[in-house]
């Protein structure tokens, strides 16, 4: 029974360290997950910013084009109204 006491305790003093080496593991996993969430969720954050921003220089320029196509018809009216005014002064001038 002697010969067993000195391999019980190496077993017992091994299970406990152990035991304490998977506790710290534990712990400090836990620590690092919250870390790498509390980063994500900054990162979450400015990727929204960033998208909010993009989203408005988006709409800034969509305003722009639809600017845009009304100066482009409103031009191609006025640009009518000339050829059909230099067609009545044409006109005109030949009468006279």
């Amino acid at each position: 029974m002697e010969i067993y006491v000195p391999i019980l305790t190496a077993l017992i003093s091994g299970m406990f360290g152990a035991a304490a080496a998977i506790i710290v593991a534990v712990v400090q996993s836990k620590a690092q997950h919250s870390t790498v969430l509390a980063e994500l969720d900054k990162r979450d954050a400015l990727q929204a910013q960033r998208i909010e921003q993009l989203e408005k220089k988006m709409d800034k320029h969509n305003n722009l084009i639809e600017r845009v196509y009304e100066l482009e018809q409103h031009n191609a009216v006025v640009d009518e109204k000339i050829v059909v005014a230099n067609h009545r002064i044409d006109d005109l001038e030949k009468k006279g």
